[in-house]
Parts: C-alpha cells; sequence; structure tokens
C-alpha cells in the first residue's frame, strides 16, 4: 500500500522513479496549466486574473504591514506602469534587482546568484513568455519542492505602496521578470509576508533542486578556501549573511556593510598582490547599493599593486552594490556562507577527477514502527536505515553528502516552523551489500558514529570524507514517536571519470 501523503510516494526504503516532476515536466502548482490558462485568455481576450493568488490582502499577508498601509496598498500590471513593458531586456542580470520594501534580501541573494548561471536561470525562468507575444497577462516559473520541480502562475498584478514597489524593484523601468519571479515565489511560500524573512539555504535548493552547506564563519573548517575556490571554479551558487537578526533592522555600519542582512557572493579568486598571492572575494548587496568601503574595496589602495590588466578586470568603480573583500575580512565580518550546487562538486578541490551521483529516498517516521527519536543510543537504531558501501578506489577527499529534508507540511505544522531533525551516519562491519537496501544493524555492530547536531531547519546536510567500507545512515527525529514524512538523498562520489 502506498505511503499516504501529498506528494506521491514509493514503498518504504526505495529510491524514487519519477516520470513527472522532472524540469522538462513539471507538476501543475495548484493544478493551473499555463498553456491552458494563457490560450483560454487569448481566445477570451481578456487578460488572466489569479483567484488562487488574487489581488487582494491575503496575497501580501494580514501581518507584513500596519493596517492603514495594507489598505494603502495598489496593484498594477506592468502595461499600466510602463508603455513599452518587456520581460528581459538584454537577459537576466544580478544589476536588474533592487530590493523593495519586503525584508526578502535572503530571496534576493539566490535570485542574484542564481543569475551568474544560465544553466541554473533557465530551469527557473521559462522562455516562452513575453509582452510582445501572446500577451494575456500571465506568466510561469519554475521552483524544486521536495524532490519535485512544480509550475507556478500568476497573473502580472503587481503591488505597490504609495507609489514604490512593494516588491523587489527591477533597475530599469520597463523590465519585470524579478517582480514577476519574487510573486511566483510569494505564492509557492504563502503570501509576500513569508518572504519578510527566510534562510538563503531553502531559496537556494528551491531555485536548483541542488544539495546545500552552510559554513559558520566563526567555526569554518580548515579547508573552507579550498571549498570557495572550488565553487567559484565549478559554478556554484553561494551566498552570506552578516551577523544579527533579519527581522529587527538594517542598520548600516561604518564599514559599508548591513547587520543582520543577506549577501550573493559571486566570485572568489586568487591574485598576486604585493609579490605574493592573496584570496579574495566579490560580494553584492541586494538593495543595489552600499558597499563595503575597507581592503579591496572600489577605491582602495591595495588594488594600486595589482597588474594593470587585472586591476582593469576586476576593479569596477560604481556604486551597483557589488564589491570585493579580502578573506579574513569577509571571515570577520561575515556569520555564515552557503553554497549550492546540483553535486557537491565544491568538495572536489582535492580529487576533482571523479563525478557524483545522487539516489533519492522518501519515507516516513511512523509512531511505534521507525520513528526512534534520538534520546538514547539504542533509540537511534531503531529509525530508518540506509546503507552504502564506499569502494577502495574512494580514498581521497570528501566522497559523501547526506542530506535530509522533512515534509514541507512540517513549516505550518510545528511551532516554531520545523520538527527537529539529524542523522547518524556509522561505519559497520559488514560487506557486500547493495546501497539503500534496507537491513537492520545493531548499535554493537557499529563503529566510528558521527551524528549531526539536531536541527530546527527544512534540511540539515553534512558532507563526509569516507574511508572505504560500508556504513549505515539513520535518519531521526528529536522524540521518539515524533510522525513525518521525509527525503533523504546520499550523494556518492563515485568510481567513474569526468570527461
Amino acid at each position: 500500500m502506498p505511503i499516504p501523503g501529498v506528494y506521491q510516494k514509493v514503498a518504504e526504503g526505495q529510491q524514487s522513479q519519477r516520470k513527472t516532476g522532472t524540469v522538462e515536466n513539471p507538476k501543475k502548482y495548484k493544478g493551473q496549466d499555463f498553456n491552458n490558462l494563457r490560450e483560454l485568455c487569448l481566445n477570451r481576450r481578456q487578460l488572466f486574473e489569479d483567484d488562487v493568488f488574487p489581488a487582494s490582502l491575503y496575497s501580501i499577508g494580514e501581518d507584513l504591514l500596519s493596517q492603514d498601509k495594507l489598505l494603502s496598498i495598489k496593484w498594477k500590471r506592468p502595461t499600466e506602469i510602463n508603455k513599452d513593458p518587456r520581460f528581459l531586456v538584454d537577459g537576466a542580470s544580478i544589476f536588474d534587482i533592487m530590493q523593495g520594501e519586503i525584508g526578502d534580501c535572503w530571496v534576493l541573494s539566490a535570485v542574484g546568484a542564481l543569475t551568474l548561471h544560465r544553466r541554473f536561470l533557465e530551469n527557473v525562468v521559462p522562455k516562452d513568455q513575453e509582452f510582445t507575444h501572446k500577451y494575456a497577462g500571465i506568466f510561469h516559473f519554475r521552483f524544486w519542492q521536495y524532490g519535485e520541480w512544480v509550475d507556478v502562475v500568476v497573473d502580472d498584478r503587481l503591488p505597490f505602496l504609495n507609489g514604490r514597489y512593494l516588491s523587489v524593484q527591477p533597475r530599469s523601468n520597463n523590465e519585470f521578470w524579478p517582480s514577476l519571479l519574487e510573486k511566483a515565489y510569494a505564492k509557492l511560500r504563502g503570501s509576500y509576508q513569508n518572504l519578510h524573512w527566510g534562510f538563503i539555504s531553502e531559496a537556494l535548493v528551491d531555485f536548483t533542486g541542488g544539495v546545500q552547506l552552510d559554513f559558520n564563519l566563526s567555526k569554518p573548517p580548515p579547508d573552507l578556501r579550498d571549498i570557495v575556490l572550488a565553487a567559484a571554479r565549478s559554478g556554484s551558487l553561494m551566498g552570506c549573511t552578516t551577523p544579527g537578526e533579519f527581522h529587527t533592522g538594517n542598520m548600516e555600519l561604518q564599514n559599508g556593510l548591513v547587520q543582520g542582512h543577506a549577501y550573493t557572493v559571486t566570485d572568489g579568486l586568487q591574485i598576486e598582490y604585493n609579490n605574493k598571492i592573496e584570496d579574495i572575494v566579490r560580494v553584492w548587496n541586494p538593495w543595489g547599493q552600499g558597499e563595503w568601503n575597507g581592503r579591496w574595496s572600489d577605491r582602495s589602495p591595495q588594488w594600486d599593486r595589482v597588474q594593470p590588466e587585472i586591476r582593469r578586470r576586476l576593479n569596477v568603480q560604481r556604486n551597483d552594490g557589488e564589491f570585493w573583500m579580502s578573506c579574513p575580512d569577509f571571515m570577520q565580518n561575515f556569520s555564515q556562507l552557503n553554497i549550492c550546487n546540483h553535486m557537491p562538486t565544491y568538495l572536489d578541490f582535492e580529487d576533482p577527477q571523479h563525478v557524483w551521483e545522487c539516489t533519492p529516498y522518501y519515507n516516513q517516521w511512523v509512531r511505534g514502527s521507525t520513528a526512534g527519536g534520538c534520546n538514547t543510543t539504542e533509540d537511534v537504531w531503531k529509525n530508518p536505515q540506509y546503507v552504502i558501501t564506499i569502494p577502495e578506489t574512494q580514498r581521497r577527499g570528501y566522497n559523501v553528502t547526506v542530506a535530509l529534508m522533512q515534509s514541507l507540511i512540517n513549516e505550518r505544522k510545528y511551532n516554531p516552523r520545523w520538527l527537529p531533525i539529524g542523522f547518524a551516519f556509522c561505519k559497520v562491519y559488514l560487506s557486500g551489500t547493495k546501497n539503500g537496501v534496507q537491513q537492520k544493524f545493531s548499535r554493537q555492530q557499529a563503529t566510528d558514529i558521527k551524528t549531526t547536531n539536531l536541527e530546527r531547519a527544512r534540511e540539515v546536510t553534512k558532507s563526509f570524507v569516507a574511508p572505504p567500507g560500508t556504513y549505515v545512515i539513520l535518519p531521526f527525529t528529536q522524540n521518539k514517536g515524533q510522525e513525518s514524512e521525509f527525503l533523504l538523498r546520499i550523494f556518492i562520489k563515485t568510481s567513474q571519470i569526468a570527461e
């Protein structure tokens, strides 16, 4: 009997085999089909009005603004805002984006990273839409949700407060892809209010379907520099945050950075400076202005000791929100770094010759059966178990990444937001098992047990340097009997040589 749930599931312990929910054939969010709705509107010679996400306070959220401001919101279509509206002008760029009234820097930092990598951007922003061809007031975007791509339809009525964009403001007066993309994401999340603060990690995964790792910069791993440089080389998306809470205000510091604010990392390089090698990081502010003013900033004297051709290429002096920093300054002034890619190729700085493979598994914690919790060591071993084998050929560097995501239903079911979840990664004395086959192991069969901290987060991810052998992965909740569905993705570096 299939496991119940809002998404189609497979039997316990089996991996997903999907024909829908792909980039090429995404699920229709709320059953709305873009092509059918557009054709219907064109035939009726009317502009689309989305009754699922209407131009009303329901879509804004009752707690986003004061009552008088909420009542002052006006909705306008791009054709009412500009005489020559365009979806895209000369392609999508990070400099198309300027944050509006909503505190959604975490979303816009991820969107900014998205614009730097066409292979990701084209998955999210379909090409079949414009104001000059088959315009019917309807647009659509794709997002990754709990293992599936979904296609989200919106009408193009945008909220304005006192004549200004409530949402993201496009830098060009007639380019509307940023505002429409943000509206589609607000619809997916439930309201604009639900974009008011959040986590870069979630947005990066929603825009890519990839695997992301976050790094605490107050306690960075010793190989973080190598990871950042590998991430830049491999075309990974990167974001970062400054210390402070998102929802306590955005105070600009004397060094030009904003407290409790999310940024995009747009590049990482090593350059020759003062007869030595200097590591520098390029960062972008979603406000579209406001920059770091310390070492390696636009007008800092460090650029005078760099080769002229490198200085001309890198030292672009304009107040567009983008700036360079030294790695030590970056580590000192930012609290967290997030890196995301389809596969964890940003960990390949030691052994870049091999490729990664991902195997997803859907399952659930069931009270009295598989919901063991983690209160005791014995309880941990009562949770679902997944077996992997690391071959003798994989002896260098990171070779396993595990990502555990709980059901998205939990976001509104639990307070605050999510169940605390985690997993154990244990080496066991057994050989000859196939990856993913569920067998029951006991604590006595395990050595070298590594357990993640419990996190009240949508997804918990950790990477390992695993010597050859057999391992068991045990996902758990905090307490015995806590029920939820979950998606476990296991990324393993294979013996296959990358081309």
